[in-house]
């Protein structure tokens, strides 16, 4: 690849500067929950639609990405995601009420839906394989660096301005993506032949939406058990169950099911999914003991988590170089090895721990999230066909999303019934929670271990798949057995 650096260095820039506008938004918009709830005089449930709606409109889009980027060109549908974006937050700072807020937040979750599985499409297609992992540790470090950042922004923005400002602030960075987009983006040839899986869509699309609306809405057992939670999340499992069958028959499949054959993928994906039950377990956990139980302020409990991000941005550029040069299972391995560590750490809090050593424990998350878990998707999906990367990275964020929903509504059931019963003993409430966490910590401590094999195998599948290029005659002469072998067939 000609001048390789120099050109990926710009597609990376300009992929980049999407990403980090749809990361830094939601992570600000958070906080303008409580805001919004006193300017339209509306209760929490109605406003937590502005994140639910989001997240559900990006995993229903996800699947399209695939078949959108052969039809029509990844540029253009990036670009085109990319547009979505900078609209729908210009119509969400001109809403009038929390609908039109709503409306726009879910357009703007459709438009990242388009935007994220495309981004390490496109930079994997300005990258050689062996330059895949530094590429993607410096994209890891804007997605990292955004949520860390964006709560400071977004608290600033509302305390010297309007909560319109938390969808201004996204144009300049839109406007600046899209600028660099149409300019280094490569265009491609579109595949016009394809057939557009139509059943497949309708069973995603349902399954998707419906679980993640039932499970977002769930926080106990009581809320899980009832009817307008049970009837959504059984109906989407078996319309995912259906969509699998429907797929493996279809000529011309919606996502391509058989990605999964490729050991390293599905590995990956194992340990993506698993990794994202920790992730969002902490983020749940670590608020409940900080806010509910010890009565910390939500700028605290915001500046420990800031130590995590920091962790983890600084790591993951190092990481990707790593990856690229030595066998991926001993840096990944260590990653988790310090989660473990870390968690280990957070299962010892309790009400004397100082502010700083929680701060501590999560900073040495970070730096296991930052070693392990983009470097575990990317050793995944780098030797994959380039074609394929599109739908490939879709599937393994729609996976993400189901599997990390699923895992936060049973730790949010196990820490209530566990809190629950400790109360009605007469234990204290700050004891009972640091008993629940305990337990929960260690459990996710325990996933951490279990990841352990599964990196060592990951390492395994992917230096096994990677071609070794001749060097001399000798390295020629399997090849030309099997060419003679098919001639005589």
């Amino acid at each position: 690849m000609p001048n390789a650096s120099a050109h990926g260095g710009k597609v990376l820039t300009s992929v980049l500067l999407g990403t980090f506008t749809v990361s830094l938004n939601n992570s600000a918009l958070n906080l303008a929950v409580a805001e919004l709830m006193v300017v339209f005089d509306a209760d929490a449930t109605d406003v937590s639609w502005v994140v639910t709606l989001f997240m559900i409109t990006m995993g229903m889009t996800m699947p399209l990405t695939g078949y959108l980027a052969d039809r029509f060109g990844r540029k253009r549908i990036y670009l085109l995601g990319l547009w979505g974006f900078l609209a729908s937050s210009a119509l969400g700072a001109m809403a009038q009420s929390l609908a039109g807020i709503i409306l726009a937040r879910g357009l703007q979750g459709v438009a990242a839906g388009l935007m994220i599985p495309l981004s390490l499409s496109l930079i994997f297609s300005a990258y050689p394989s062996d330059q895949r992992g530094r590429a993607s540790g410096t994209w890891g470090f804007a997605v990292m660096i955004a949520p860390a950042i964006g709560p400071s922004v977004g608290g600033l923005l509302l305390e010297i301005s309007h909560w319109r400002a938390l969808f201004l602030m996204n144009m300049p960075f839109a406007l600046l993506g899209l600028l660099c987009g149409y300019r280094y983006l490569s265009a491609e040839p579109s595949s016009r032949r394809r057939q557009f899986d139509l059943p497949g869509f309708a069973l995603i699309t349902l399954g998707m939406g419906a679980v993640l609306f039932s499970l977002s809405r769930a926080e106990t057992l009581a809320d899980l058990l009832r009817f307008q939670a049970l009837l959504p999340l059984t109906g989407g499992l078996l319309a995912l169950v259906f969509f699998v069958r429907v797929e493996r028959r279809a000529q011309t499949p919606l996502l391509d099911l058989s990605l999964f054959s490729h050991r390293g993928y599905r590995l990956s994906v194992i340990l993506a999914c698993l990794q994202s039950i920790i992730l969002f377990g902490c983020i749940l956990l670590v608020p409940l003991w900080m806010q509910n139980a010890l009565g910390f302020s939500p700028l605290t409990t915001g500046l420990v988590f800031l130590a995590t991000a920091l962790a983890a941005a600084s790591c993951s550029p190092v990481a990707g170089r790593l990856i690229d040069r030595y066998p991926p299972q001993w840096c990944i391995g260590a990653g988790l090895m310090v989660t473990m560590a870390s968690l280990l750490g957070l299962g010892t809090l309790t009400e004397a721990t100082p502010v700083w050593m929680i701060g501590a424990w999560m900073g040495l998350r970070g730096i296991g999230l930052g070693c392990a878990y983009l470097p575990a998707t990317t050793m995944g999906m780098k030797d994959l066909p380039e074609q394929s990367v599109a739908q490939a990275s879709a599937m393994n964020n729609m996976a993400r999303r189901l599997v990390s929903s699923l895992g936060i509504v049973a730790l949010s059931i196990y820490y209530d019934m566990v809190v629950n019963a400790a109360l009605h003993r007469g234990i204290p409430y700050t004891e009972a929670s640091a008993a629940a966490l305990h337990h929960a910590f260690l459990a996710l401590a325990a996933i951490a271990v279990f990841c352990l094999p599964l990196a060592w195998r990951l390492g395994q599948a992917v230096t096994r798949q990677r071609p070794t290029p001749p060097s001399d005659a000798t390295s020629l002469e399997p090849p030309l057995k099997i060419a003679s072998a098919r001639r005589l067939e």
